[in-house]
This record gives structure tokens, sequence and C-alpha cells, in this order.
């Protein structure tokens, strides 16, 4: 089975070589980083079978966010951590596509396109949902980041996860939405636009910008998702998802990688075949800048609104006893996770640890 490090291994030095001056670091640490995981580069440990004196070199993985073989499992953490944000209501989620001429402007800035769509989108859905026409109260959002499209072409857009209702002015009414809705597409959309552009203005950027494009439409989707649970389920893979996994490479042959990938309309699978060195430029187009957080918190979801969610979820339950909300918590260190047991892939005994494996330079 062919891996994106595989291929990162194969043709990353070649493409570094050729565009390495103009690549930002971010790039530069994800190629690096997705190449040495899980190999000697980063060292490991060494493990023994004293029922049949099998040995198993167990090395540490890259943690980088890019990385599919990192966040297989990150999802499902996420979700389980989620549940104190859960409220016994209707969920929405939605869609705000950043259009096509602003793309290029953001692939040159991305964390400040980036900021300016979270932020713009944030308060165009809070403002719309203020209205009492609407809801009439202040919302909570749960906000994700995406860049690509499943042929991993550039294509940013932002799902937000939304529940059906807001809080009273006087923080102390649950104020419901409809079951099917929650506020209107087309006056949101408009007044993303009018945000986002009064936004850029205040930047550099704006002159860059065709000024056709404030006068097209922009493409904003709210539609609902069911209940919280079921809205996290679909909105969890979306939160550590890479670009591409590693399942969907089908193969690397004559200097071509081709992957699979689902059509949108008809949800049959397709190939797409790419040169190595062009297959890599897609990829790391969507490898998000140092430090910039993809997961962000609106509304009643905010961190300093921890209290009055408190209210809102005792208002909803109708009892004293429902549990204090708490954060997510941070990540686990991986260290803490090397156990003694791990079972022999030979005879499946449990297997001791001989000792820990330093890291390796890089050849």
């Amino acid at each position: 089975m062919v891996e994106l490090a595989d291929i990162f291994r194969q043709y990353g030095p070649a493409y570094r070589a050729q565009y390495g001056e103009r690549m930002p670091p971010s790039h530069l640490q994800a190629m690096v980083a997705i190449e040495a995981c899980r190999t000697e580069i980063l060292g490991g440990h060494l493990y023994q079978c004293e029922a049949c004196d099998e040995t198993v070199y167990s090395y540490h993985s890259c943690r980088n966010r890019h990385c599919p073989r990192c966040q297989h499992d990150a999802a499902q953490e996420w979700l389980e951590k989620q549940q104190a944000f859960l409220l016994p209501v209707p969920y929405f989620m939605v869609t705000f596509t950043l259009p096509a001429p602003l793309r290029t402007v953001a692939r040159s800035h991305q964390k400040l396109v980036y900021n300016l769509l979270f932020r713009t989108a944030a308060a165009a859905l809070q403002q719309l949902a203020l209205d009492p026409r609407f809801v009439g109260g202040q919302i909570g959002i749960v906000g994700i980041l995406q860049t690509w499209t499943r042929d991993l072409r550039y294509h940013p857009h932002l799902h937000f996860l939304v529940p059906g209702g807001g809080v009273a002015r006087d923080g102390e009414r649950w104020l419901p939405s409809g079951q099917n809705f929650l506020v209107p597409a087309q006056p949101l959309s408009v007044l993303f636009r009018a945000k986002f552009r009064d936004a850029l203005k205040k930047t550099g950027l704006f002159a860059q910008v065709s000024s056709t494009t404030w006068t097209q439409s922009w493409v904003v989707d709210c539609r609902p998702v069911g209940t919280g649970s079921a809205a996290l389920k679909y909105l969890a893979p979306y939160v550590f998802r890479v670009a591409l996994s590693n399942n969907r490479i089908h193969k690397l042959e004559n200097d071509e990688v081709t992957f699979t990938y689902k059509e949108g309309e008809s949800g049959k699978s397709r190939y797409c075949t790419l040169p190595a060195e062009r297959f890599i430029h897609r990829f790391l187009q969507h490898v998000l800048p140092s430090g910039f957080v993809k997961i962000r918190y609106y509304g009643l979801f905010s961190p300093g609104n921890r209290p009055l969610l408190h209210r809102v979820r005792l208002f909803l339950a109708g009892s004293a006893s429902t549990s204090a909300l708490s954060l997510p918590a941070e990540p686990r260190a991986e260290g803490a996770a090397q156990q003694t047991d791990l079972p022999c892939p030979h005879c499946g005994q449990a297997m001791t640890l001989i000792r820990s494996l330093p890291p390796r330079k890089p050849p």
C-alpha cells in the first residue's frame, strides 16, 4: 500500500530543491514531519516477546496535524470531548464558501484571509440570528475551516455547527428556532459579503480583488442536521481530516500518483491521476499556517460564556442536577500512551519494553 509519506520521501527532496526558497515554512515543516513519521529518525521503543523472542520496533509519530497517519484516531477523541457543548435541541449546519475571485489572494495570504473569513462569517450569522424575526437571541457556534474539494482543489469554506435557538437578551430564557429553519440563507450571504468587503478594505489586499466580486452572489448554505449528537458525528471528520487519507491513494506508477475521490452529486468513485510534483503541490496548498486555529467557538460556546451556557443547559434540561460545563481538554501527550503489554504480532502474548530508541538524524 502506497502512503503519502512514501510519495514525499521519494519525490520530496527534488520538490524542495526546486521550490524550497518559495515554500512557506509550514509547508516545509509538514513535508519533513510526514517523511519522518514512525521511522527511526524520530526514535521510539524496542519491545520483545518473552514467549517467542519476537522483537518489535515502535517508532514515534510526527504528530503533525496534516499527517494522515497521526490524525486517524483524533476525530473520535475530539468527538468524545464535545459532549459538554451538546444541547437537547435541533442543530443546523451553516456553510460559508469563499468565492473564486478571492482564492488567489487567500492562497498567498492564508492566515490573514482565513481569519477574516472566520470573523466576518461568525459576525454575520450572529447579527442575523439576533433579529427577532428569526431567533432573536445569542446563538452558539462551533466553526471548522476546510480548504479542499474531494479531488484536492483549493476551495476554502467554513462549516458552522449551530444549535436551533438562542439565549434572550436578559440571559434568562431560551428562544427556540424552527425545526427546519434557523436564518434565511440569501440575506445571510449578502451580510457576509458586506462584512468581508469592509474588513478587507482595512488591509492592503483590497485592490487585488476585482470589483465584480462584491456584486456577485456568495454561496451560503443553511440546513438542519438533526440532534446534537448526530450533528457532531457529521462534523467530527472535518475536524481532523487531512486533505487526503492514505486509503485513498490507489497507486504510484511512472512518476504519477492516482487517488480516488467521490463525485459530489452522484456519489460515484472516480480516479484522479497527477504527476508526482503536481500532486505534492495540490496537497501542500491545504497545509495551514503554523499556529493557525482551525476550530473556533463563538457566542454561547465561546470560553467567556461558560456560566451562561451552563444556565442554558439547566433551562433546557429542567433540572438542577445537570453536570457542570467543561471545555475540551488538551490532547494527551503521546509518551503517556506507551504500554508494556503490547501484543506480540506473532503469538499474541504480551511484549516487554526493552529500551528506548533515541532519535536519529536523517541521512
